[in-house]
């Protein structure tokens, strides 16, 4: 039989687990948040370079060098 000391004993675990679970729940959101950000950023950076590169080859061109990797 349960006592009125392991009832609360159980209702403040549970409490405990809740604050837990929330607390993760905020992190996985930060987590997933900063992935997402740092996923844009690398896109705009990849177009960046590629622009670059572009323009590298417009240049070698016109002076009539030969770019090799």
């Amino acid at each position: 039989m349960l006592t009125n000391e392991d009832v609360e004993d159980l209702k403040q675990n549970i409490i405990g687990l809740q604050e837990s679970i929330q607390a993760l729940t905020v992190s996985v959101d930060k987590l997933v948040k900063a992935v997402s950000d740092l996923k844009t950023e690398y896109a705009v950076i990849t177009n960046q370079v590629n622009r670059h590169e572009k323009w590298f080859h417009q240049i070698a061109d016109k002076l009539g060098v030969k770019l090799e990797y």
